[in-house]
Parts: C-alpha cells; sequence; structure tokens
C-alpha cells in the first residue's frame, strides 16, 4: 500500500478554510506537550487512550499512527486498547481495536502536527 499524508480530511479542510486558526492550535497542541513531566511515549499512549475512551474512529487512528512513528510498538498500543475493555465494554473495545489494525495497515503519520 502506497504511503501518503495521512492527517484526516477534516483536519486538512480546517487547515485550508482557516489556516491561522490552524496555526494556533498547533501551537497550543505543542504547548500542551511540553508543559509537564510526561515522556513522549507516554502522551502519545494517553492521547491514543482518550481517543478510545472518545469512541472516535479518525483519532484512534490518527494515534495509532503517531504513536507508531515515534517507535510505541504495535504489542504496547494494542495493550492499551485491551486496557479499555473493562471501563468502556467488549463491542466498543473490539471496534476500537479494528480501527487500530487498520491504522497499522496504513503505516505511521508522516506528517505530524503538534498534537
Amino acid at each position: 500500500m502506497p504511503k501518503k499524508n495521512f492527517l484526516p480530511f477534516s483536519y486538512k479542510r480546517l487547515k485550508e478554510e482557516f489556516p491561522e486558526i490552524e496555526k494556533e492550535y498547533d501551537r497550543l497542541a505543542k504547548k500542551c506537550h511540553s508543559s509537564g513531566p510526561l515522556n513522549e511515549k507516554m502522551r502519545r499512549l494517553i492521547k491514543l487512550g482518550i481517543a478510545i475512551g472518545s469512541e472516535s474512529e479518525g483519532a484512534i487512528k490518527s494515534h495509532t499512527r503517531r504513536a507508531l512513528a515515534i517507535g510505541v510498538t504495535p504489542n504496547e498500543i494494542r495493550h492499551a486498547v485491551l486496557l479499555g475493555l473493562t471501563t468502556i465494554g467488549f463491542p466498543k473495545m473490539i471496534a476500537a481495536l479494528n480501527w487500530v489494525h487498520e491504522a497499522f495497515e496504513e503505516g505511521p503519520l508522516k506528517h505530524q502536527r503538534g498534537d
């Protein structure tokens, strides 16, 4: 499968229609990431967990690809999804796992923004 820019369509559209807003959003995201003691791996797994809890297919795929891009392993990502089982329930956890596997097939995110 050919590699491509994995930014979600909605984000690309926001960037095109409101470039100054996207620029400030990106700046805020970078500031949030740099404002605490967590290392990048922990931050990426936490962001993935938040995406899983919000049941957002796009966010789950995006944060999976971002995690892969910094060296988080597929096993670590699958473990993060599995931890949701007793919190969000089996059907939602399985849906998240399916989206993670789809993101594995697409590969790591090449063009990252700050969050």
